[in-house]
């Protein structure tokens, strides 16, 4: 059993090296390969890798190509049998990975598994849920707001939730693993997202062939958020909006007419690509 790290990057060198750093200070047991995908990235984080890390695979794409076709790039590149999509804005403390190999293997109805992300502070982060609908979406980011602002009562929820392995529509690409074979037969991730939703997409992927996604407490990440979103904020709110948009004209194409004419009356419908 061989296990690819795929790691896709966009100017965030110094959490890029930290991830990076993270998977060698505390290695992971099982056979493993990194693989590092540079989007084009304009403050060397490419030539951070290659001279820090020389024995990570890089890839260095010529253009911001988005996440999706990102880690796209990285599996192609890959051999392992698993594939484990990790954010460059994460921090993986020793045992974690194999923890989260072990719980996906345990399960062989499972062809996905998510860890329990924290953040800096150990606070947990809703990396699961519902599959992406107009009242599921608003009830998620509802809870996330809630908890964000620390609501006790809705804390408290998020903290069981997230102490129990269970089921779930998707988990977070920030930290995702798949059977290779999976993620093949769905055809990868869909590049028509430039930016976010690309996992829950995939969840759905993998879910409608009969296999399940697992989220696990067994493994705990931390995952900093937004790192690569914070150097170009203006254009990854874009991105988002049109991965958004293309989420609901693929899934729930009769809601797409109403949310654009709501993005379009918000003043964020975002021009074409």
């Amino acid at each position: 059993m061989i296990l690819s790290i795929v790691i896709v990057n966009f100017n965030a060198r110094e959490h890029l090296v930290n991830c990076v750093q993270s998977l060698v200070s505390g290695r992971p047991a099982i056979e493993h390969e990194v693989i590092v995908v540079d989007n084009a990235s304009r403050d060397n984080s490419a030539d951070a890798v290659a001279a820090g890390f020389p024995w990570a695979k890089l890839i260095r794409l010529p253009a911001n190509a988005g996440f999706a076709a990102g880690n796209n790039a990285g599996i192609r590149a890959s051999r392992g049998n698993l594939i484990l999509l990790l954010n460059n804005d994460t921090v993986v403390p020793s045992g974690a990975i194999d923890a989260l190999v072990q719980a996906l293997l345990a399960h062989s109805d499972a062809a996905v598994g998510g860890p329990r992300l924290v953040d800096a502070h150990g606070r947990p982060e809703l990396s699961f849920g519902p599959m992406i609908s107009p009242f599921g979406e608003l009830r998620q980011k509802l809870t996330m707001a809630l908890h964000a602002r620390e609501v006790a009562a809705v804390s408290s929820w998020v903290e069981r939730e997230t102490r129990r392995e269970q089921y779930v529509d998707w988990v977070s690409g920030a930290c995702l693993l798949v059977h290779r074979a999976d993620a093949e037969a769905v055809g990868l991730l869909d590049e028509r997202y430039f930016l976010y939703t690309e996992d829950v997409d995939f969840c759905a992927a993998i879910r409608a062939r009969g296999r399940r996604v697992l989220f696990t407490p067994a493994a705990q990440i931390v995952h900093l958020r937004g790192r690569s979103r914070a150097t170009a904020a203006a254009a990854m709110t874009a991105a988002y909006r049109r991965s958004h948009l293309a989420f609901y004209e693929k899934h729930h194409p009769a809601w797409a007419p109403l949310l654009r004419l709501y993005l379009r009356l918000k003043g964020q419908l975002p021009p074409p690509r």
